[in-house]
């Protein structure tokens, strides 16, 4: 088996190259940290949408749409208003909504921390450092430290993001992975044999401007699909499905995640979150475009603005020197 850890150039900037086994993944700190590349190589498949025509400043400006890019803050914000519990910011109108949608964190340059080899696991670290050195504090004037750690090994690649408050303010804690998975992912295959299976539980009604009414949906035969493994996840369109996340079972054992299947090969793709991540929201850009994205978020659309319960909405705050760690896990079977 083969592994590896290298800093290399991509058209002009430094990415990761790593390779454990079967997998290889490339991180790119010029692009917030986005796992711009991972592929199992025995298998053929290409987990995650990647084109190598696209120039840094194309990718830079759609930076949510490939590989698997971490956002802060997580979707929208009304009117881009964030409330916290000891200010409240207004952020700019970046959305058709009338919203602020995505934040700013993934289209940031990041900092190689290290990329090393460690016995079997192959482990990359990034962070970025946000303080007024950032354009955007003078709209939202709280420090903080972003730090990325991702482990390729035989089992797939492991995430683990960690943001520590280094103000003197309350720092909104809200983490959302925009995931791109190819639709399809195996070589020559076939969008209609394509299969998503996300565990989840009551679905939220949205507004028209995509925020939560604090309804909830009837679950539809539509809805039920992804319960039972059998909602084709492209060529048809997903326009923002959220639900609560659940546990579900994989082969007979407990999994907190989704899976993309092709029912074709019966190659698998296997997306595990932390419990932490207790909102799904499901989207592929109309479905004509060969990918789609289960999206795992901590807290719900607009979660700071929300007249709920923080049980229910997913918000929280990080005290001064305050860290929180979410974790994930990418493998294929």
């Amino acid at each position: 088996m083969s592994y590896s850890a290298n800093i290399t150039d991509y058209k002009g900037k430094e990415v990761i190259e790593l390779v454990a086994g079967k997998y290889k993944a490339v991180i790119a700190p010029f692009l917030g940290s986005n796992v711009m590349r991972m592929q199992d190589t025995e298998n053929e498949i290409e987990i995650f949408r990647f084109d190598e025509e696209l120039s840094i400043e194309q990718l830079k400006s759609s930076a949510e749409v490939y590989g698997l890019p971490t956002l802060y803050l997580p979707n929208r914000l009304a009117n881009g208003v964030l409330k916290v519990s000891d200010a409240t910011y207004n952020f700019p109108l970046n959305d058709p909504l009338g919203n602020h949608i995505h934040g700013f964190l993934h289209k940031r340059e990041h900092t190689i921390v290290s990329a090393e080899v460690k016995g079997v696991n192959v482990i990359a670290k990034t962070q970025y450092i946000y303080d007024e050195k950032d354009e955007f504090f003078s709209i939202y004037p709280v420090s903080f430290k972003a730090e990325y750690t991702f482990t390729l090994s035989e089992d797939g690649l492991f995430y683990e993001f960690t943001m520590t408050n280094t103000s003197d303010k309350q720092l909104p804690y809200g983490v959302c992975n925009h995931t791109a998975i190819n639709g399809p992912f195996t070589k020559d295959g076939d969008g209609l044999d394509m299969r998503l299976y996300v565990p989840v539980g009551d679905k939220w009604e949205l507004s028209k401007s995509c925020i939560p009414t604090g309804g909830f949906l009837r679950m539809t035969d539509h809805d039920k699909q992804y319960l039972t493994g059998s909602q084709i996840p492209v060529l048809h369109d997903i326009d923002n499905d959220v639900f609560f996340a659940e546990e579900g079972t994989l082969d007979g054992k407990p999994f907190y995640g989704a899976v993309a299947t092709d029912v074709k090969t019966k190659k698998r793709i296997c997306y595990e979150v932390c419990k932490d991540f207790k909102f799904w929201v499901i989207w592929n850009d109309h479905g004509d475009k060969g990918y789609f994205c289960p999206e795992p978020c901590t807290w719900i659309i607009d979660a700071p603005n929300q007249p709920l319960p923080a049980d229910e909405s997913g918000y929280m705050e990080l005290n001064p020197g305050e860290s929180k760690t979410i974790s994930q896990k990418i493998y294929t079977m």
